[in-house]
């Protein structure tokens, strides 16, 4: 356990915490949050992970704007994901997931490349729906941070993994806030 990851993991909760609550707030201290793992995960040899850190950078920027500007200037609001969607969004993240697992297995001394690869494709698929406030969003991060709790646990970062705990009952929670958000627009 190192200070970078405990400082991750506290800002981590925090901006996820904030994000089940729709407060905008969520994106800079999520973009401190994946900063501080760019470190951890380097340092743990997973480096799809922490190339994913750096992706999240960009689309935290993403979800910030649109968050506060909304969509032809129309505040987002919480929906649900279109079938069509859902399928190409599942089609993105299987070939993402074949492509960087081979990659990493070839040519890095990645110690899970398949999982990594797994986690770190269908992550980029759940943020992209946060950042569009698609429901379903909640339920991709819920097996994404099961996920994570085993691979990073595996890895000796108790902290990360316990994080990762916290992420998936932060999803669960989010799923109900987004929900009663639903209902009420």
């Amino acid at each position: 356990m190192s200070a970078l990851e405990i400082a991750g993991v506290l800002t981590g909760v925090l901006a996820v915490w904030l994000t089940t609550r729709e407060k905008v707030w969520c994106w800079p201290i999520g973009i401190v949050s994946v900063l501080l793992f760019v470190a951890v995960f380097y340092r743990a040899r997973l480096y799809a992970a922490m190339g994913l850190q750096v992706v999240y950078v960009g689309l935290a920027l993403y979800g910030w704007y649109a968050w506060v500007k909304g969509a032809q200037g129309v505040p987002l609001r919480v929906s649900r994901t279109p079938r069509r969607t859902l399928v190409a969004a599942a089609a993105v993240g299987a070939a993402a997931t074949i492509g960087l697992g081979l990659w990493l297995g070839q040519h890095t001394d990645e110690s899970m490349p398949l999982t990594d690869a797994a986690t770190t494709s269908f992550s980029l698929v759940a943020q992209w729906m946060q950042t569009r406030k698609l429901l379903e969003n909640w339920w991709l991060w819920l097996v994404v941070d099961l996920a994570y709790v085993g691979m990073n646990g595996s890895q000796g970062l108790v902290w990360t993994a316990g994080l990762y705990a916290v992420y998936t009952g932060l999803a669960i929670a989010g799923l109900h806030q987004w929900r009663r958000s639903m209902e009420r627009a």
